[in-house]
C-alpha cells in the first residue's frame, strides 16, 4: 500500500512539473526565432556574381571569340606596303671612243632617291585552310560558352542544395533547442525530488543521462547550423545575421 501511494504521488509530481515545464520552454528555449532569409533566386543572382570559377569560364568564352576575330583577319597578312629610301652621293664615269682618241669623264652628285609600292602574298596552304580555322574557333566558342554555362547550373544547384539544407539546420536546431529548454526545466525538477528523498538515485542518474545527451544532440545542432550558415554565406556573398544562441 505504502509503494502504491508512492508511485502515486512520483507519477502527480512528475505530471505537475511536466506541465510546468512545457508552460516555461517557450521562455527558456535557447533558440526560437529563425533567421529572414532573401528570396532563393537572389542568392543564387548572387553566387553567380561571386563564383571565381564561372569567371574563369566566361573568360574562356572572350578569349575564344578573340581568336575568331584574330582568324577572320588572317588574310590581311598577304597585303602589304613596303617603301625604300636612299640619300648619298653618286658617282658617274662615262667614256666615248672616236676610233681614234677615248675621252672619259667622271661626275659626282648627291640625291634622293625613294621608291614606294604595294605587295600581296598568295600562301596556298593558309587559303585553302582558312575554313577550316574558321570554323574550329566557332566550336571553341560554342564549347566555351557550352562549359560556362554547365558551371553556371552547378552554382544554381550547390546554391539550392545549400540553401535547403541551411533552413533544416535550422528547423532542426530549433527543435533541440525546445527540446533543451524543457529538459533543463524538467532536471531542475528532478533535482528537487531527488533532495527531498522523493527520486531515487538510480532514477535521478537516468533523467542525469537523458539531460546530458539532450544538450549533446543541441551542441551538434549548433555546430551544424552555423557551418550551413557560413558555407552559404561564402557561396552567395550575404552575410546573414547570427542570432544569439546559448
Amino acid at each position: 500500500m505504502k509503494s502504491l501511494l508512492k508511485y502515486l504521488t512520483i507519477f502527480c509530481i512528475s505530471h505537475c512539473f511536466i506541465n510546468y515545464a512545457m508552460a516555461q520552454t517557450p521562455d527558456t528555449a535557447a533558440y526560437t526565432k529563425e533567421i529572414s532569409m532573401p528570396p532563393l533566386d537572389v542568392l543564387i543572382d548572387s553566387a553567380i556574381k561571386h563564383n571565381a570559377m564561372l569567371k574563369y569560364r566566361n573568360l574562356g568564352v572572350e578569349i575564344k571569340e578573340s581568336n575568331l576575330t584574330t582568324q577572320r583577319n588572317a588574310w590581311l597578312r598577304t597585303f602589304g606596303l613596303q617603301a625604300d629610301s636612299r640619300y648619298g652621293t653618286i658617282d658617274a664615269f662615262s667614256t666615248n671612243a672616236n676610233g681614234v682618241t677615248t675621252n672619259s669623264s667622271s661626275t659626282s652628285s648627291k640625291q634622293f632617291n625613294y621608291a614606294f609600292g604595294v605587295y600581296i602574298k598568295i600562301p596556298v596552304f593558309e587559303v585553302w585552310n582558312r575554313k577550316t580555322q574558321i570554323k574550329q574557333a566557332k566550336a571553341e566558342i560554342e564549347e566555351a560558352k557550352t562549359v560556362a554555362v554547365a558551371q553556371q547550373d552547378e552554382v544554381r544547384q550547390l546554391v539550392i542544395r545549400q540553401y535547403q539544407d541551411f533552413l533544416l539546420r535550422q528547423k532542426l536546431l530549433n527543435i533541440k533547442s525546445l527540446n533543451l529548454g524543457s529538459a533543463t526545466v524538467n532536471m531542475d525538477m528532478v533535482e528537487k525530488q531527488f533532495r527531498n528523498g522523493i527520486i531515487p538515485v538510480a532514477e535521478y542518474v537516468r533523467l542525469s543521462d537523458m539531460t546530458y545527451r539532450i544538450e549533446s544532440d543541441y551542441e551538434l545542432a549548433k555546430s551544424d547550423f552555423l557551418l550551413s550558415k557560413k558555407i552559404l554565406e561564402e557561396i552567395t556573398g550575404f552575410i546573414f545575421k547570427t542570432p544569439v544562441l546559448k
